[in-house]
């Protein structure tokens, strides 16, 4: 077994909160050495405000707090002069790749392939990866350790408690189908 991979999660899989939160149980169980920048905690907070009003920004505040303090490393910084070389198709993108490259990272998790075409990360020794295809990779390569950080994840939800069985549903409402068809098998076990 190698080093964990290196990820930058894109803001778009830092909101909603259930992916966030088996993203960071992953994180915290070593399987990936998490990264994200300020500037993408800015957007994944904008979002959730825009769609979710009840939620204050000391609310959010908090949750980066706590995001911050728990996984090790994750701030990237200083990448920042990066940014105007890289050529995305939505140049309001270009800050997450060179997020990446300064955190020297292999992946982008992300929802949105299309605005990471193969091509342009690639001469960074970058590849974007939708979040399902990430986890499912981790549930391949590192099973046990992938499903005891699902069942903590799932032990963790108390506001409601969910079922095995209701966690699942959770998770392929995120898009996870790959890796629900997984943890599926081992139900049992979360």
């Amino acid at each position: 077994m190698g080093a964990p991979p290196i990820a930058v999660h894109d803001a778009c899989v830092l909101y909603p909160a259930p992916l966030r939160d088996l993203l960071m149980h992953l994180a915290l169980a070593d399987l990936v050495r998490a990264r994200w920048s300020a500037r993408i905690h800015d957007e994944w907070m904008r979002n959730v405000r825009a769609r979710r009003p009840d939620l204050t920004a000391e609310q959010l505040e908090r949750t980066r707090q706590l995001m911050d303090a728990h996984v090790r490393d994750c701030l990237v910084s200083d990448f920042e002069p990066l940014i105007p070389a890289i050529d995305l198709p939505d140049p309001d993108d270009r800050h997450v790749v060179a997020a990446a490259i300064r955190a020297k990272a292999e992946l982008i998790v992300t929802f949105n392939l299309q605005d990471f075409p193969a091509e342009a990360p690639r001469p960074y020794g970058l590849a974007a990866q939708h979040p399902d295809d990430f986890i499912a990779d981790l549930l391949d390569q590192q099973p046990a350790r992938t499903l005891e950080a699902a069942a903590r994840h799932r032990r963790s939800l108390r506001h409601p408690p969910k079922t095995a069985e209701e966690y699942l549903d959770t998770l392929r409402a995120q898009g996870l189908t790959q890796t629900v068809a997984v943890l599926r098998r081992w139900m049992f076990a979360l």
